[in-house]
């Protein structure tokens, strides 16, 4: 079972920002194995979007109202601990994110920046991709909105 939290910056516990911050880093940094820098100031300004599992993050996003990143709305840093990706949790906080964002933001216009193997998982979440592939920090990416 997936808890779903959302909250401001200012509303993360040290915990919760510790745990998240770790969860982030150990996909993108140690698993992908990709030299970022994952703390970029943006936090600050995000809604953040927590999926506990018996009271451990296990899956995440970071939310950014039109205007903060991308000219639409935007989901970012979507993240799901390994061991559970086989739970579904990744649709889930996705759906979280979307709905979160039309509640938030009155929108449902949402743009992201994809990584290009997952752009079938995000298609099925309802985003369609447009452009062509880059790299984002050595990592193939896709752009795709929800219009």
């Amino acid at each position: 079972m997936l808890d779903i939290y959302v909250k401001t910056f200012n509303e993360l516990s040290i915990n919760d920002l510790y745990d998240l911050l770790q969860l982030r880093s150990e996909v993108f940094v140690v698993e992908q194995n990709c030299v970022y820098q994952d703390i970029d100031g943006k936090d600050q300004k995000s809604l953040h979007v927590i999926g506990k599992s018996n009271n451990k993050i296990v899956a995440y996003t970071r939310l950014f109202k039109p205007g903060d990143y991308f000219k639409e709305s935007s989901i970012g840093r979507v993240v799901v601990d390994d061991k559970v990706r086989h739970l579904n949790y990744g649709s889930l906080i996705i759906e979280a994110s979307i709905t979160t964002i039309h509640n938030k933001f009155n929108t449902s216009k949402i743009k992201i920046s994809a990584q290009f193997h997952l752009e079938k998982f995000y298609n099925k979440q309802g985003f369609k991709s447009f452009g062509k592939m880059y790299l984002e920090d050595g990592i193939p990416h896709i752009e795709m909105k929800i219009d």
